[in-house]
Order: structure tokens, then C-alpha cells, then sequence
């Protein structure tokens, strides 16, 4: 028996180690490249950039290429633009997003069901099989080279409406019951019963609403002419030069870019994660 027990501990603690093993290989993979970057946007005109084995501690930190970056390209007038499509980006998937789920979660009206699998069938569509059509209608509409174009086509994603459904048609009903023989109206219920028990979703919703629009390249490359309305991605990739491509001032303004997003994360990641569970897709 002593032998057995002595047996199992060991597997436990085998068991134990790969974990921790594979924890780190995931951790090295998704955190070591963005490690690297700001590394690389620290270290001054003198180091290697390339050098083997690579270092990681630049020798003589420095943020002269945080400063360059401001004086090749305007950086942060990218950035208010950036930051007003993402914050508009965040208002109307959080309010659509919530109108819909709940009304598609609570509300009994002909066509839901069909109404919850068109959202399915939005999810399955390529954004890129229908950009030329996205553009042409906005030429139509005068909005090309706007902020506002770039912000409509995801203004309400199809997955932010099935995460709210979802946290929406989790909720008990007797809640809402007792609310109804009150004579409280949809909206009230809405407004005073469901929408406070969801907030982690919401906050999930306004993490992708504010990630999808701050990282997106090519919609607003399409849409904008203008260099004024340049937004951060759009705006960064004059970095790169035919005649100049300094590593260092590209890795600074990657740095730049995503520091907004750790913000938001380091922020809103206690409801964040409880919204994960929330929302999750039940069968």
C-alpha cells in the first residue's frame, strides 16, 4: 500500500510539472513577443538589434525612439482617431448588442428563432468577401473617407449579439416574473433587472468592441485618403519606408498601440473573465 501511494504521488507530481511546463511554453509564446518588442523600442542606436543569442535587457535603455516616432509620423493625433472609432466601436456594440440579446433571449415575437440563426450565419461570412460591397455602399452614402464609415460595418457584431443572448437567457425567470405582476414594462425590466446582472458580458463585449476596432488595418486602409484621419494602424505602417525601415521606431509605435488595449484589460478583467461564463455558448 505504501508502495502504491508512494507511486501515485510521484504521477501526481509528474502530472504537476507538465503543467507548469506547458503553462510557461504558452506563456513564453504569447508574451515573449511583446517582451521582445519593447525591448527592442528601448535599446538605443549602438546595440544589435540581431544579434545571437539575442538580449533581451537593453544595455543603455533609452526612449529616444518613442520620441523619433512622434517627430516621423503625427502618432498621437492616429491615436485620438483610433481611440474615437474604438470608443464608438465600444457604445454601439454595448448597446445594440444588449438590445438585441435581450430581446432575442426574453421577448417572444415570430422570427426569433430565424433571427438567432441569421446572427449564426453572420459569424460564418468572410469579412473580406463583402468589403468591396461594405465600400461601394458607403461611396453611395458620401461616408468614404470618414470616421464614421469606419466605424458602421462593425458597429454591432453578430457574435456580441449571441453573447448577450446568451448571459440574457441564463437569468432566472422568476425574477423577472415577480417584476411583471409588478407592472413593470420590458424596458424597466431590461433596464433595473437584466442589464445590471450581465455586466461581465458586457464587459467581454466591450474588451472585443474595443480590440477589433483599435487593431483593424485593412477596413480603414480601404476607407481612408485623408492622412488626417488616419487611424494608429494605418498610420504606423508609414514606419515602414522603401528607403528607411528602422526596427527600433517600429517596435515604439507597436508599443504605443497596445498599450491602450493592456489599459482596458488591466481594467475591466475581474468582470472580464466572470463574462466569460456568462456568455458562454450553451447547446
Amino acid at each position: 500500500m505504501t508502495g502504491a501511494a508512494g507511486r501515485r504521488r510521484r504521477a501526481a507530481g509528474w502530472s504537476l510539472a507538465a503543467r507548469y511546463l506547458l503553462l510557461l511554453a504558452v506563456l513564453a509564446l504569447t508574451v515573449g513577443p511583446f517582451l521582445w518588442q519593447l525591448s527592442t523600442s528601448l535599446k538605443g542606436p549602438g546595440e544589435d538589434i540581431y544579434r545571437f543569442p539575442p538580449s533581451l535587457l537593453p544595455h543603455h535603455p533609452t526612449l529616444a525612439n518613442y520620441a523619433e516616432v512622434a517627430r516621423v509620423i503625427p502618432v498621437w493625433d492616429f491615436a485620438l482617431n483610433s481611440l474615437k472609432v474604438a470608443a464608438a466601436n465600444v457604445l454601439t456594440n454595448c448597446a445594440g448588442a444588449a438590445l438585441a440579446g435581450y430581446a432575442l433571449a426574453r421577448l417572444r415575437f415570430r422570427g426569433r428563432r430565424v433571427a438567432v440563426v441569421v446572427f449564426i450565419m453572420a459569424m460564418l461570412v468572410p469579412v473580406e468577401s463583402i468589403m468591396i460591397a461594405q465600400f461601394m455602399t458607403l461611396r453611395q452614402l458620401q461616408l468614404h473617407n470618414t470616421l464614421l464609415g469606419v466605424v458602421l460595418p462593425g458597429c454591432i457584431g453578430a457574435m456580441n449579439v449571441l453573447l448577450m443572448r446568451n448571459a440574457f437567457a441564463a437569468l432566472p425567470y422568476e425574477v423577472e416574473e415577480a417584476a411583471f405582476v409588478d407592472g413593470a414594462s420590458a424596458w424597466q425590466r431590461f433596464v433595473r433587472i437584466a442589464l445590471p446582472s450581465v455586466k461581465g458580458t458586457l464587459a467581454v463585449v466591450a474588451v472585443f468592441a474595443f480590440m477589433g476596432a483599435w487593431d483593424d488595418f485593412l477596413w480603414p486602409l480601404i476607407v481612408l485618403s485623408d492622412q488626417s484621419k488616419f487611424t494608429l494602424t494605418v498610420g504606423l505602417n508609414y514606419l515602414h519606408g522603401t528607403f528607411a525601415d528602422n526596427q527600433r521606431l517600429v517596435a515604439a509605435g507597436s508599443v504605443i498601440a497596445v498599450l491602450p488595449l493592456i489599459v482596458l484589460f488591466a481594467g475591466l478583467q475581474r468582470y472580464f473573465f466572470r463574462g466569460v461564463g456568462e456568455g458562454a455558448v450553451k447547446g
